[in-house]
């Protein structure tokens, strides 16, 4: 009976593996392609010192890249911007500042901390990034300093991934056509109850990561809640009841920074209204077969009224990454 019910929901219903081309592995049971291990790694080097984009990995096949660290100390650290490099794209389909790819807004130096996909473990680097990237030919890893960063820097890396191995992410082994895309919106300034999308995705796939950072002038932003709209639904599924619950925070995170395995507060700061969070999919699969676009609100409506203390939400600027495994 639990199971039938569940059937009946149609972010569960609209998943069929089998017509999408993903497959449950069962349990105990060994991929079908056993793989090897590709790694490189760069030691007190100087990568940028002759160009501003730096290639620290590069591999040809088949397979998928699943572990970054970087190291190193320098100011905005978390400012530097990794590229990755799919099948000899000509634009980066994943771009990105090291801080926002793990959740961490407004350079906010809390360490040590980790999850089993991304973490900080110093000051102000040993960033580690866990986040499976496939590929069919080729793949390559840049990164670039941040601005005003010196080119002769000393610079630390390590680039891991398995070759000739089937993806596997969160229990399902992926289609190999299976790419993980970013949908970037920065700076996006949003008056009191203005609806904006996160990302807006087509085909099929399987939401991975969702990161914000946020400033206003109070909290009552946080009063927004995701949406999430599946093909052509005309209305939306609530993921959320508010933007703290989304991040698996309550009351406007009243009770300061956590870093969980499934969501995560990088930063909060209540004299200037911001905060930075992550929320992970992997323990709670939200996948798709006809699109899906995510959208939040700045602020919320209830019936007639403004949620909130005041019911005075304020202007306010985000920056979202949204990661989804796409084919």
């Amino acid at each position: 009976m639990f199971a039938r019910s569940f059937a009946a929901i149609p972010l569960a219903a609209g998943f069929d593996p089998a017509q999408s081309g993903a497959k449950r592995t069962p349990a105990g049971s060994p991929s079908s392609r056993f793989g090897r291990t590709f790694s490189y790694a760069g030691k007190e080097v100087r990568p940028f010192a002759k160009t501003a984009e730096a290639t620290l990995a590069e591999q040809s096949g088949e397979g998928y890249l699943g572990h970054l660290w970087f190291g190193g100390d320098f100011p905005h650290y978390r400012n530097i911007r990794l590229r990755i490099y799919v099948d000899h794209e000509a634009v980066a389909s994943i771009d990105c500042t090291l801080g926002m790819a793990t959740g961490v807004g407004f350079e906010d130096p809390a360490a040590p901390w980790g999850t089993q996909w991304a973490g900080i473990t110093g000051a102000p680097s040993g960033i580690y990034i866990n986040y499976r990237v496939p590929f069919s030919r080729h793949i390559r890893i840049t990164a670039q300093l941040p601005q005003g960063t010196p080119g002769d820097t000393v610079f630390w890396w390590i680039a891991r991934g398995m070759l000739d191995r089937d993806l596997e992410v969160s229990g399902v082994t992926l289609p190999r056509t299976a790419r993980l895309l970013l949908h970037r919106q920065e700076d996006l300034k949003k008056q009191p109850l203005d609806f904006f999308d996160l990302c807006k995705v087509p085909g099929q796939g399987m939401l991975f990561q969702v990161t914000m950072a946020a400033q206003s002038t109070n909290f009552e932003f946080m009063e927004g809640q995701l949406r999430a709209y599946m093909g052509n639904m005309a209305e939306p599924m609530m993921l959320s009841s508010g933007l703290e619950d989304y991040f698996l925070g309550t009351y406007y995170f009243n009770r300061g920074l956590y870093h969980l395995p499934m969501a995560g507060l990088t930063h909060k700061d209540d004299s200037n209204s911001t905060f930075s969070g992550y929320r992970f999919h992997d323990m709670d699969p939200i996948v798709f077969t006809d699109g899906l676009r995510l959208a939040c609100r700045c602020g919320e409506m209830l019936g007639e009224k403004i949620a909130g203390p005041t019911g005075k939400p304020q202007a306010t600027t985000y920056t979202t990454y949204v990661w989804a495994y796409e084919w």
